[in-house]
């Protein structure tokens, strides 16, 4: 059929339904998400009018600096994303193209999705607590802790928390703050016992924390690589795989000692 056709004629013609297949992807909605740096919190602060962190039944220390938790917020399950929002994030370091399901559990509304998140921000909490107060020595039959953090979910503050709740109570051990007076930020979460775990996002969390002011962040030891990636200038890395290790590295910090790095 194409043999009378001159070759511009013919690919042409050959060239029609591969635009065509264009035009509908960019119209199409595309199974992935987009992600961007979110709000950080100060967990030593106050968070609409009330105190992150609020602890009964022992005596606690006056802090200074900051220890902020970091977020992303991503494009929802039910929203479509489509070819020009992937191509406008690959191009552009503030923002990162995921796959829907690696985020988002497959045919989960948003509510659905919420929920799971306020759920997974409790267990979060509690392993928090008990964690820190497992470093401490503390008793939780006597020490009451209570977290208060709206509007956010999933279990990525946990490690913050839980140093939130050790400066409160201990501070470095030796009378001072255990930020030094620094404002710090990092992620990752937290078991009962102390583990620290990787929690995803991490080249975005370290541009809120420079965003907010944040000259340090702790980063689980898995994920250095990735929050090198995109890591803002002036940021200094901590990796951490342990409450007690994200404790230590902090005191040595203030005190001139050797700090791990990635």
């Amino acid at each position: 059929m194409f043999s009378s056709l001159s070759r511009p004629r013919a690919l042409a013609l050959c060239a029609l339904p591969v635009a065509g297949l264009i035009a509908v992807a960019g119209f199409a909605p595309l199974p992935f998400v987009v992600a961007q740096p979110g709000m950080t919190a100060n967990v030593l602060g106050k968070d609409q009018g009330r105190e992150v962190i609020t602890i009964k039944g022992a005596p606690t220390r006056p802090t200074d600096g900051a220890l902020r938790m970091t977020t992303i917020v991503a494009t929802g399950p039910s929203v479509d994303v489509g070819l020009g929002d992937v191509v406008d994030a690959w191009f552009r370091t503030d923002r990162s193209v995921l796959p829907r399901d690696a985020v988002y559990p497959a045919g989960k509304s948003d509510q659905e999705v919420e929920r799971t998140n306020a759920r997974d921000m409790a267990d979060s909490q509690d392993d928090a607590t008990t964690a820190a107060l497992a470093y401490l020595d503390e008793d939780p039959a006597k020490v009451d802790v209570s977290l208060h953090l709206a509007d956010v979910g999933g279990p990525s503050a946990g490690l913050l928390f839980s140093l939130g709740i050790v400066d409160k109570l201990d501070g470095d051990g030796a009378g001072g703050s255990l930020t030094g007076g620094r404002s710090i930020a990092g992620t990752g979460t937290i078991t009962a016992d102390g583990a620290v775990g990787p929690v995803g996002g991490v080249s975005l969390k370290t541009q809120a924390a420079k965003r907010d002011g944040a000259t340090v962040f702790l980063v689980p030891k898995a994920e250095c690589g990735d929050a090198e990636a995109e890591l803002p200038s002036g940021m200094r890395l901590i990796p951490v795989t342990t409450l007690r290790g994200a404790v230590d590295s902090l005191r040595a910090l203030e005190r001139g000692g050797e700090v791990p790095s990635c």
